[in-house]
């Protein structure tokens, strides 16, 4: 594969979802896609990241949690998941897929 090739492929895996100012701070966004439901979150100093949409416990709605720091609460059982690498926080064990996610121009793109 030519280097300008692999190029193009490289930058059409990242999607535009929204503004950033379209995801509520300390809030979420849902996205669909072929790999089941990402949640895009937005922090309070305008970070955003992106997780698989289900807690690694019960398969929770991340979205709904409740965001604080650089962490999620599931909304059923109160699981702390890590924003950045979808870890759960101990004493709690599991993990849930994180998704590359940037800012850009004030727009959010997801890699998927």
């Amino acid at each position: 594969m030519t280097t300008a090739l692999a190029e193009m492929k490289t930058a059409a895996e990242w999607k535009t979802i929204c503004a950033l100012e379209e995801i509520p701070r300390l809030g979420s966004r849902v996205v669909k896609s072929a790999a089941g439901d990402i949640a895009v979150f937005r922090s309070a100093d305008d970070a955003v990241f992106a997780l698989h949409d289900k807690c690694p416990h019960k398969g929770g709605p991340l979205s709904q949690g409740i965001v604080h720091d650089r962490q999620v609460a599931c909304p059923l059982h109160g699981w702390k998941i890590g924003l950045e690498d979808g870890h759960a926080a101990a004493p709690d064990v599991g993990c849930t897929k994180p998704f590359a996610v940037k800012v850009e121009d004030g727009l959010v793109l997801l890699k998927v």
